[in-house]
């Protein structure tokens, strides 16, 4: 039988070693990217769209380095210890804190995030990353990170990474964090799909974002569940203003899908 002498620091130690465990896998905080955002992104027309102030990042733009040099200081084996949302959430305010960064490395000398690459190579295959231990460009995070890895499968991070285009999803006006991550991914969605200018029924056309051509199989499998585009954009019937015949008429095959031209144009404050 154990002493109560021993006993007692064997509790604590053991308490101790769980209070650590518990410490290493909360979620990183990101109240620093969630002041820049709040403090300059403008929402337009109800949150469907949103306009990014650069020069106001300009001026603030040692808050920014300082909050992606505490993303590059969280290592793999730390990051794979978090939640999944915690995961999800942390790429997704990485993509787009390092992607307004690379705006500001040229701004305002530039019209679109385009005018940032060359002929033989994209801006988002730039590695100038330093995240998770390695070197990695945006297409990394995105497509390695995120959509190749396989542990999200969420199509909804099409609605949330912002490429600093007219054309993208509305940069969010807060950050993403792990234990509300489920909301923001939904109205992201919904708000993007209520955007008349990007999705559109127009006659017998549905007229979407080109996102929805570049990521198709993305959206056409959720999770271990496989449907048409179809399909995926009827589940948003009240985001596109579909009425229940035309969605019947829709997942029949009976409206077409069309995709729009995508506007590079930076979504910049005038």
């Amino acid at each position: 039988m154990i002493s109560h002498r021993i006993a007692f620091p064997m509790l604590a130690l053991l308490m101790l070693g769980a209070n650590a465990q518990a410490s290493t896998t909360e979620a990183f905080s990101h109240a620093t990217w969630n002041e820049l955002v709040s403090s300059h992104v403008t929402l337009l027309h109800q949150g469907v769209a949103s306009q990014v102030d650069y020069r106001g990042m300009m001026v603030e733009r040692k808050k920014l380095k300082r909050y992606l040099l505490s993303l590059e200081q969280v290592s793999r084996k730390t990051f794979d210890r978090w939640h999944k949302n915690d995961q999800l959430a942390f790429l997704l305010n990485a993509y787009n804190a390092w992607t307004v960064e690379l705006i500001l490395t040229k701004y305002p000398k530039l019209t679109s995030i385009k005018d940032l690459g060359s002929f033989f190579r994209s801006p988002w295959k730039k590695s100038f990353i330093p995240l998770l231990e390695e070197t990695r460009s945006l297409d990394d995070i995105e497509h390695y990170l995120i959509r190749g890895s396989g542990r999200y499968n969420e199509p909804r991070i099409h609605f949330a990474a912002n490429c600093a285009s007219i054309g993208c999803p509305a940069l969010l006006k807060e950050a993403f964090v792990g234990k509300r991550l489920e909301h923001q991914l939904d109205s992201a969605a919904r708000k993007f799909l209520q955007d008349r200018s990007r999705n559109r029924l127009k006659g017998d056309e549905l007229q979407v974002s080109s996102i929805f051509r570049w990521y198709r199989s993305d959206f056409e499998q959720t999770g271990h569940s496989k449907h048409s585009l179809a399909q995926y954009l009827a589940s948003y019937r009240e985001a596109l203003g579909l009425t229940e015949q035309q969605t019947v008429q829709l997942t029949n095959g009976n409206i077409d899908i069309e995709f729009l031209d995508y506007d590079w144009h930076l979504n910049s404050v005038p």
